[in-house]
C-alpha cells in the first residue's frame, strides 16, 4: 500500500507533466434543465471527505452559510454548495468536503462523490462567457478531447467571495502602498482563470502603479509571451524591453502555472525574466515544487498587501 506520503508525493510530481486529479461529486438537479451534473474540485485541495456531520446552525450566518461543525477541535464554516449553484440534491447533502483555500479551511456540503480521475489541462476548457454567473472556471473533458462527458469546475474563490464577503481592506495606494517605478515601456504580463482573482489582482497593479496585461489561462500567457518576443525582435529589442515580471495562478484551464513558469524559466529568452506565482493551493508540497520549477516567488491568495511585498521584491531585483 501507497504511504500518505507518497500519495502527496505522486500527485505533486503531476504537475511536472502539466497533469491534475479532480474529485467528481454531484449536488443535485438543475432548475433549469433538471439534469444531475457532475462538478469537479481539485484534489489538491481536498483536505478531507466525510459523512453529513450533525452542524450548528449560528445565528445571523450570511446567505447559503449552513452553519458549522466541529471537526477534532477545529471550528470549521459549512456552505450549501447546491444551494449556491442552484441545484436541489434528490437524497439530501450526504458529504462534506473539507477544503482548503487560501489559507483558510471550510467545507462544502455535496449530494454524492463519484470517483478521482486523473487528466491533462488540456483537457480543461476555459468556460469564460458561460451562463455560469462566474462560477465556473472552466469545463473538464473526462474521456479525451472528443469526449461529450463534461464536468464544471467551480471557481471556489468567487464562491467564497460572494457566501463569506472578506473583511480585507479596499484594495487602494493606502492599503498597498506607494507606487512602483518599472522600466519605461515594459508591463507585468499576469494570467488567473478566476473572475474574482482577476478583478482584486487588476486593482492591486493598478493601485501600484503597475502596467498590465491580463490573460485567464496559462496557455494564453504563454502565448502573449510569444507574441510580445516577436514584436521585440521586430523593433531591434529584447523582450526584457516589453515585460518587467510574469505572474501567474497554478490551476489554469489549458496550461497550468507550474507549466507556464518551467517553459519560461528553460527558454534562454525569458529565462532570466522574474516569476511570481499567486495561488489558493498552499503547503509545503505546492510551495516545494514552486521552487523546483524556478519561480522566484510564492505567495498565497489573496492578501493584497503581500502580494504587493511579493512583486515589489521581484521588481526590485530587476535591471
Amino acid at each position: 500500500m501507497q504511504t500518505i506520503q507518497q500519495e502527496i508525493d505522486e500527485r505533486t510530481n503531476l504537475t511536472s507533466s502539466n497533469k491534475l486529479e479532480l474529485l467528481l461529486f454531484r449536488l443535485g438537479e438543475d432548475a433549469n434543465l433538471e439534469r444531475n451534473e457532475l462538478f469537479g474540485i481539485n484534489v489538491f485541495k481536498i483536505r478531507e471527505i466525510i459523512p453529513m456531520p450533525t452542524i450548528t446552525v449560528v445565528a445571523g450566518s450570511p446567505s447559503h452559510m449552513m452553519g458549522v461543525v466541529d471537526l477534532r477541535g477545529q471550528i470549521i464554516p459549512v456552505i450549501d454548495l447546491p444551494a449556491v449553484t442552484g441545484c436541489t440534491p434528490k437524497t439530501g447533502l450526504n458529504i462534506l468536503l473539507i477544503t482548503e483555500y487560501a489559507r483558510s479551511t471550510q467545507a462544502f456540503a455535496v449530494e454524492s462523490v463519484e470517483d478521482i480521475v486523473r487528466l491533462d489541462w488540456r483537457q480543461v476548457l476555459s468556460a469564460e462567457g458561460n451562463a455560469a454567473g462566474g462560477m465556473v472556471t472552466s469545463l473538464a473533458r473526462l474521456d479525451g478531447e472528443n469526449s461529450d462527458r463534461l464536468a464544471q469546475v467551480l471557481d471556489v474563490e468567487t464562491i467564497l467571495r460572494q457566501v463569506m464577503p472578506s473583511t480585507e481592506p479596499t484594495i487602494d495606494s493606502v492599503s498597498i502602498g506607494p507606487t512602483v517605478e518599472i522600466k519605461p515601456g515594459t508591463i507585468i504580463l499576469a494570467a488567473d482563470d478566476s473572475v474574482i482573482a482577476r478583478t482584486m489582482i487588476e486593482q492591486g497593479l493598478e493601485a501600484m502603479g503597475l502596467p498590465y496585461i491580463m490573460c485567464k489561462t496559462g496557455k494564453e500567457a504563454w502565448d502573449q509571451l510569444q507574441a510580445i518576443s516577436a514584436k521585440a525582435e521586430e523593433e531591434g529589442k529584447t523582450v526584457h524591453d516589453k515585460i518587467a515580471l510574469v505572474l501567474t495562478d497554478l490551476e489554469m484551464p489549458e496550461m497550468d502555472g507550474f507549466t507556464l513558469t518551467r517553459n519560461i524559466k528553460q527558454d534562454p529568452r525569458f529565462g532570466s525574466i522574474p516569476v511570481v506565482i499567486h495561488s489558493s493551493l498552499t503547503g509545503s508540497a505546492n510551495e516545494a515544487h514552486v521552487r523546483k520549477v524556478g519561480a522566484d516567488a510564492y505567495v498565497a491568495k489573496f492578501v493584497a498587501e503581500d502580494l504587493a511585498m511579493a512583486l515589489r521584491q521581484a521588481l526590485s531585483t530587476v535591471h
